[in-house]
């Protein structure tokens, strides 16, 4: 088949097809994984503050909670607490290597519905845990599933939207995400008021959208790309048709029959990300999953009704402001999803690193001046203040950090090494999850309120790494950043060799 040719202008190709109903149901149904994930990360904070799931699991902790002298800085800080919350994290950096084979083997399809299985059985260990063992197994069972999700849902988003909508579809799956959060936010404040088992319904309404991925997933189509690269040629060509909505796809079909011959030239895809041609975007895609983890959101989202009981906000109402956070979570990834393909992915970035610094710095200076380690909590007044800069800290995370973290990786690798690079991204992004959640109580009781001066110091290291290193990918068929992005870049082009990709070849 005949390569589509880039000019030397670096123009790209306007491929013929729109946006049909049929692209967005699929969307819609891919993006419960992000769901899925979402719902656990706002579920943990509010289960681990529960005084009946801390009684029978973490005694300890309980305990030491409704001690009048408390320390308010180190009243979670507990590692097999903080376990309950991570383990999921470490497991989902294991099966995202193992995820990243059946991508490419079985199609993101078959991955997706492989991801809500280990979910279901995850709900079933955790819901009815009768002993911490149970529901380690069972968070670790969750982790699986979500390796195998985040590993797919992206990949299967890029390639089925149309390159000028890759951004607000693939921003799909990190609405959902918010949308978990929020949801699991507000299950958490209503059962935290059923006793003694509100705890386990909040565990097990998890299986709800493990239970609709698993069955929408029967109604999708599996991505062209994904069915050419393992010999579907016609069928490819087929579903290319109906998620295009025109019969004339040929260029655009063209181009992914090439990037599919180059790809099957790659025996081993992990050994070709080794290569220094595949090392911009690989750096990239790792470093924005650290620098994801270190803005210190998901401290913020696993243990929200923790950090807020921590100022002095009642258990009630610190799961009320939680369910708040989580809103404006949801509510601003929608900015994203408006804004991502109009301003472009640097310039929000770069906003929000403004934003949350300002946001991070002002918390921890009011909790250094006014939190003290024993004693008083914050006055109301405080109290409330830190619930807005929390939000004015979630609201810029979530139209920029939050859905680029997951949008720019899954964009930038060519197809030889896009199932093996992103999972580089995603264990990436799972093993300092994983570090964060595992230190931040045990970080805040020993860092108090420094923990924000932490988290702030990193943020300015993501804006120097974005001015400088961070090209701009809005607009561009995602195979084309080589020769569009990496060999125009005044960096990353010195890793380009003419050995490893050839100049004159785009392909989507």
């Amino acid at each position: 088949m005949p390569a589509v040719l880039v000019s030397g202008s670096g123009d790209v190709p306007d491929y013929e097809g729109r946006t049909t109903i049929y692209v967005i149901v699929c969307v819609t149904i891919a993006a419960f994984g992000g769901l899925m994930f979402g719902y656990d990360i706002g579920i943990s904070g509010g289960v681990t503050s529960m005084d009946d799931f801390l009684k029978k699991f973490f005694p300890a902790v309980y305990e030491r909670k409704q001690h009048v002298h408390e320390n308010n800085y180190c009243k979670y800080d507990n590692q097999f607490l903080q376990l309950f919350t991570s383990s999921l994290y470490l497991a989902a950096l294991v099966a995202s290597f193992a995820a990243a084979r059946v991508c490419s083997k079985a199609g993101r399809k078959p991955t997706m519905q492989i991801a809500s299985v280990f979910f279901l059985a995850g709900v079933l260990l955790t819901a009815g845990g009768l002993n911490i063992e149970m529901i380690i197994i069972g968070r670790i069972l969750l982790g699986f599933g979500v390796g195998f999700a985040n590993q797919a849902v992206p990949l299967f988003l890029s390639e089925l939207a149309p390159a000028k909508m890759r951004g607000a579809l693939n921003i799909s799956f990190q609405l959902f995400i918010t949308i978990g959060i929020f949801v699991a936010n507000m299950v958490n404040y209503f059962t935290s008021k059923i006793h003694p088992n509100g705890w386990r319904i909040s565990l097990a309404v998890a299986g709800i959208p493990a239970l609709m991925l698993c069955v929408g997933s029967l109604l999708i189509c599996e991505t062209p790309t994904s069915l050419i690269e393992r010999y579907k040629v016609e069928k490819g060509r087929k579903v290319l048709r109906k998620i295009r909505g025109v019969e004339n796809v040929d260029d655009e079909f063209d181009s992914i029959v090439n990037a599919c011959e180059i790809a099957r030239q790659v025996k081993d895809p992990f050994r070709k990300l080794m290569k220094p041609a595949s090392r911009p975007p690989l750096v990239i895609a790792i470093l924005l999953q650290v620098f994801q983890q270190f803005t210190g959101i998901n401290a913020i989202m696993f243990y929200a009704p923790v950090l807020f009981q921590t100022v002095g906000f009642g258990s009630d109402t610190a799961l009320l402001s939680a369910v708040i956070t989580g809103l404006v979570n949801v509510l601003s990834t929608v900015v994203s999803v408006y804004a991502v393909d109009k301003a472009g992915r640097r310039i929000l970035l770069l906003e929000a690193c403004v934003q949350m610094f300002i946001s991070q710095t002002i918390i921890g200076v009011v909790l250094l001046k006014d939190l003290k380690t024993t004693g008083d909590n914050l006055g109301k007044g405080e109290a409330t203040f830190v619930v807005i800069l929390v939000c004015l800290f979630v609201m810029g995370f979530a139209w920029s950090w939050g859905p680029l973290g997951w949008l720019i990786p899954s964009e930038t690798f060519p197809l030889e090494t896009r199932t093996a690079g992103f999972a580089f991204a995603v264990s990436s992004n799972m093993l300092f999850t994983f570090v964060i959640a595992q230190a931040f109580l045990s970080m805040l009781c020993h860092m108090q309120a420094g923990i924000f001066f932490f988290f702030a110091a990193w943020i300015i290291i993501m804006g120097l790494f974005t001015w400088f290193l961070l090209p701009e990918t809005k607009g561009v068929p995602v195979d084309s950043m080589v020769d569009k992005v990496w060999k125009q870049h005044w960096f990353w082009s010195s890793f380009m060799g003419e050995d490893d990709y050839k100049a004159d070849v785009k392909v989507v």
